[in-house]
């Protein structure tokens, strides 16, 4: 075949010239690897990258050029700070140094600032889902949204404060929830997974794989190598961490989406609230289940057609708490036949159809509810009443969290992807 194009082709001196000089190949180019750049075309090879401008092409390199398999250019490799979850230092080295003594020493006195301070956590591009402390790093501060992001905030730090940014779901997250011990968080979303992961690694350890979307997680108060999950289909789950296997599972018939699970002080019982649509909402909205002979003890709790995006059991008092979307929040009972108070609950607050959540402080004096009309309402505990009001966001402020330490300090999130911390 050499001879035959030998034969009858006529070299020009422009081919001549190129053949004298032809193009630089591409550095470490292998000709006899796929992916090369040089290509062979009727015995001679042409190189594929662009060319020189102002440089005249001789018809025959046209050809041949035209003739030659298109080249896929290999994508540039992303940037390290892209692909990197560490953006900051997760080390209370750096914070402030009224922050850090507090929390060094919780009993000496407290942290005391006479004047309210607001810090903004920039991070989120969409509405931020859920957020919470860790009790055992008290400076961190976990969120996520529905930018599929979940971010680790060092909140006091005088450097970087977002410490780290885990993209680890594949959509929108739903819930976190932190280790009660050490720098593992537990997350779950959209992707129908729930996700153990290293944050001081920034690394997932372990995926636990469902059939519908979980929307919240929990951890077992006493031992952390057990969690509940909770979907879309009303299925409810008790996972082993070191196994990754389902050691129990709670459906009942007709059963809406689970908004939210709790579990009771003797961790012997939790509830779950759900999204039930249809006409049989009263028996179904908050459950009452017995943890091993996975059955529920009561469905006919809450009577009224309102669903509960949120349950939170007081830290030591016999009762739970429902966020209504009646706009308020009811109190039950958490001993058989789990009553409903219909004497005291704490309203002032709206929901209007947000996932709106509260949460207890600590010491359980005060419950902290997040509102629709982008305010902070503080409770009384006992007495129901409200005893203080923060204006945080003119759009819905979806969740609120206090401090596990430090009792003048609340978070909140929004419904525009905004995070702030009061003091």
């Amino acid at each position: 075949m050499d001879l035959l194009f030998n034969a009858y082709s006529t070299n020009t001196d422009e081919d001549e010239e190129n053949e004298k000089h032809p193009p630089p190949p591409f550095k470490r180019a292998k000709p006899e690897l796929p992916h090369t750049s040089i290509n062979f075309v009727h015995g001679k090879h042409i190189s594929t990258e662009s060319s020189i401008a102002g440089r005249y092409i001789s018809k025959r390199e046209r050809a041949l050029m035209a003739s030659a398999p298109p080249q896929i250019p290999n994508p540039s490799p992303p940037s390290s700070s892209a692909c990197s979850p560490v953006q900051g230092s997760i080390s209370d080295s750096s914070i402030r140094k009224d922050i850090l003594s507090s929390l060094r020493n919780p009993k000496g006195g407290g942290y005391a600032n006479s004047e309210r301070k607001s810090t903004a956590l920039i991070g989120h591009t969409k509405a931020v889902n859920a957020l919470q402390w860790s009790n055992s790093h008290c400076h961190l501060l976990a969120s996520c949204g529905m930018d599929s992001s979940i971010n680790i905030w060092n909140v006091w730090s005088n450097e970087q404060k977002k410490a780290r940014v885990l993209n680890v779901h594949t959509a929108a997250v739903k819930d976190i929830k932190w280790c009660e011990k050490g720098l593992s968080l537990l997350s779950c979303g959209y992707d129908c997974t729930s996700r153990l992961i290293d944050v001081e690694k920034g690394i997932e350890t372990r995926v636990f794989k469902e059939d519908q979307v979980v929307g919240v997680v929990k951890f077992h108060p006493n031992n952390s190598n057990l969690f509940l999950s909770g979907g879309s289909k009303g299925v409810i789950r008790l996972w082993d961490i070191r196994t990754g296997d389902v050691v129990y599972q709670y459906s009942r018939g007709h059963l809406g989406p689970i908004l939210d699970v709790e579990f009771m002080n003797d961790t012997k019982q939790f509830i779950s609230s759900s999204d039930e649509s249809k006409s049989n909402v009263s028996e179904n909205a908050i459950i009452v289940w017995d943890v091993s002979r996975q059955l529920p003890l009561s469905n006919q709790i809450y009577v009224e057609a309102y669903t509960c995006p949120c349950i939170r059991h007081h830290p030591y008092d016999p009762y739970f708490v429902a966020q209504s979307n009646g706009n308020y929040i009811a109190i039950f009972s958490s001993k058989s036949p789990f009553r409903l108070d219909k004497y005291k609950r704490y309203e002032s607050h709206f929901v209007s159809g947000f996932p709106i959540k509260c949460n207890f402080s600590t010491d359980g004096k005060k419950l902290a509810s997040a509102s629709s009309d982008g305010f902070i309402y503080i409770y009384n505990t006992k007495s129901c009443h409200l005893i203080n009001k923060i204006k945080a966001y003119e759009q819905a402020c979806v969740d609120v969290a206090f401090h596990p330490i430090l009792s003048n300090v609340i978070a909140c999130c929004s419904w525009n992807g905004e995070i702030s911390v009061f003091e």
